[in-house]
């Protein structure tokens, strides 16, 4: 007897379940809903078509209604809502703009009903120029407003991932932005000592930041041609931005109202709760995607990482356990990547801030290696920031730079995927040849100052003790050359060069503890060591003076 599957929302989720569960069961009966007119699109690519890297939309549109029908036999039905779910006589209630509302039985039910823009109650919200974007309509709505050369400037209101896209391509366009975030700094996955690098490229090519501050309210601003009609973002410090166009992306919720009489069990912010076979509650009752919570492969904590490649691999895995597999999700590690301009970000795993709402200890080390071998052409330095816990694993990493920056994180990645530590990474033999890495690359580099540290040959301090570092009891000793010390230093140190340092221990006090610090962190480790094995405590700045001046900025 054949199996009837109903699968509520496309997109990466249900679009993957529908295709993996006909792969498994050529007899099944599968129907998947879509309130939209678009079953699976490629929504990370839709600030790209905007801002026209993407010139022809239909790159955008992953599977057609047709396509799923012709290719996998599934019964696509667009522009139905599922608007209820009747467990107890396991069938749905479909809202059809062709059909109106019917019922719908079912043997299993995946639910893929994603994320919505938030929308807080802010005053003058609506506004047909003040919009978000989380569909193909959406894209199109907006396109046409860019296309009609109207706007000469753009506010968007967020500065997480969607938000930084949207900006970058509307400058891409010539529009002036500004981007205004509630919170210190944009792009939470990433550390306030590394943002740095982030906001500074937005700067460098035009985009206004208005940090630490939000929307009070909009007023639409009259005028005689309504095409032309501005806003005035007012924002919580009095400021006033007057902008043709505003951007929502403040982020998202999971679109889960039409669950709420349905006994399905939901977090506390409204995310499907299912077990590590994607299942519900309910039996039979499957849901994916960024409607639910998820468990955080690193800290083994409930959370919600609205991704697209995770939500794919759980379609996956509720169709082989709808066709018989045994499968599981082992949980969520976050690991994302963004282009910013000329620049590249990728994290992965816990950051600092969740490491310490968690209580959990760690290390953290900087470094600045190049991306490949510095006498080959174009090499450039990338930003690296490595955590991992006392006995030495892996929690997460962070890196910024031009080139090479996705290939360290991934790396770290399945590294941390793997159980590994830090130490593991000194042994991975990674491609090497002078126009991609260096003989010691980045991540094997960061696997030796790791173990250093576990092995006690070498301990550092990081910039931002600086601030609370106490000047009775310590010495901050500069390493760079004299030359290098009179461009720039760090208040309060002294310049000995690493390579005057043996003839200058005299200098130096025993009875203090020795801060040294050079340009990345390399000649501060000779040093330490030099001062160490001389009878001095010493520490050195990880990352040296560079990772200094940007968490200074």
């Amino acid at each position: 007897m054949s199996k009837k599957i109903l699968i509520v929302g496309g997109v990466a989720g249900g679009a993957s379940a529908a295709a993996r569960l006909r792969r498994l069961d050529e007899q099944a009966e599968i129907v998947l809903f879509e309130r939209d007119e678009h079953i699976s699109f490629a929504n990370c690519g839709l600030p790209y078509y905007i801002g026209d890297t993407i010139t022809d939309r239909s790159k955008l549109l992953v599977q057609t209604p047709q396509a799923m029908k012709q290719r996998f036999n599934i019964d696509v039905r667009i522009f139905s809502e599922v608007v209820a779910i009747h467990s107890d006589t396991k069938s749905i209630t479909v809202r059809s703009k062709d059909r109106g509302d019917y019922e719908e039985s079912y043997d299993y039910l995946v639910l893929s009903p994603g994320a919505k823009p938030l929308m807080p109650p802010i005053e003058g919200i609506h506004h047909p120029k003040i919009t978000s974007l989380r569909n193909i309509a959406d894209t199109d709505r907006m396109k046409a407003l860019v296309n009609e050369q109207t706007i000469q400037h753009a506010v968007v209101v967020g500065g997480g991932f969607i938000g930084i896209e949207m900006a970058e391509n509307l400058r891409e366009l010539n529009i002036d932005v500004t981007v205004v975030e509630a919170a210190p700094h944009i792009l939470a996955p990433y550390d306030t000592d590394m943002i740095a690098y982030a906001e500074q490229e937005l700067m460098n090519h035009g985009i206004q930041l208005e940090l630490g501050n939000a929307v009070a309210s909009f007023e639409h601003l009259k005028q005689e041609d309504n095409n032309n009609e501005q806003i005035n973002v007012h924002l919580k410090n009095g400021t006033a931005i007057t902008t043709d166009l505003v951007i929502l992306a403040i982020g998202v919720q999971p679109d889960t109202a039409f669950l709420k009489e349905s006994n399905i069990a939901l977090g506390t912010r409204g995310h499907i709760l299912v077990n590590d076979a994607m299942e519900t509650n309910i039996a039979n009752i499957y849901a994916v995607g960024d409607a639910i919570e998820v468990t955080h492969f690193v800290s083994n904590t409930a959370t919600a990482i609205p991704l697209a490649g995770p939500a794919n691999k759980q379609g996956r895995i509720v169709a082989d356990n709808i066709a018989g597999l045994s499968s599981t999700y082992k949980g969520t590690q976050g690991s994302s990547i963004i282009k910013l301009f000329d620049l590249t970000g990728a994290a992965t795993g816990l950051n600092e801030r969740a490491l310490q709402q968690l209580a959990i200890p760690y290390h953290v080390i900087h470094l600045h290696p190049a991306s490949h071998a510095t006498y080959y052409p174009d090499a450039s330095p990338i930003a690296l920031k490595v955590i991992f816990d006392e006995q030495g694993k892996l929690l997460g990493a962070q890196a910024f730079g031009k080139d090479g920056v996705d290939k360290r994180i991934d790396v770290i990645a399945t590294a941390i995927r793997f159980g590994a530590s830090v130490t593991d990474l000194t042994e991975l033999e990674l491609c090497y040849a002078p126009p991609y890495s260096s003989a010691k690359d980045p991540v094997n580099m960061a696997g030796y100052i790791g173990h250093n540290i576990l092995a006690d040959r070498l301990r550092v301090f990081v910039a931002n003790e600086l601030a609370e570092r106490p000047i009775d009891e310590t010495v901050l000793v500069d390493v760079r050359t004299k030359e290098e010390h009179d461009r720039g230093h760090i208040a309060g140190s002294i310049s000995i060069p690493v390579d005057e340092l043996r003839d200058r221990l005299d200098e130096l006090d025993k009875n203090k503890e020795i801060w040294v610090y050079c340009q990345v962190g390399l000649r501060g480790y000779t040093a330490s060591r030099i001062l160490s094995q001389h009878g001095f405590n010493v520490r050195n700045l990880t990352g040296g003076y560079k990772s200094y001046t940007m968490s200074s900025l």
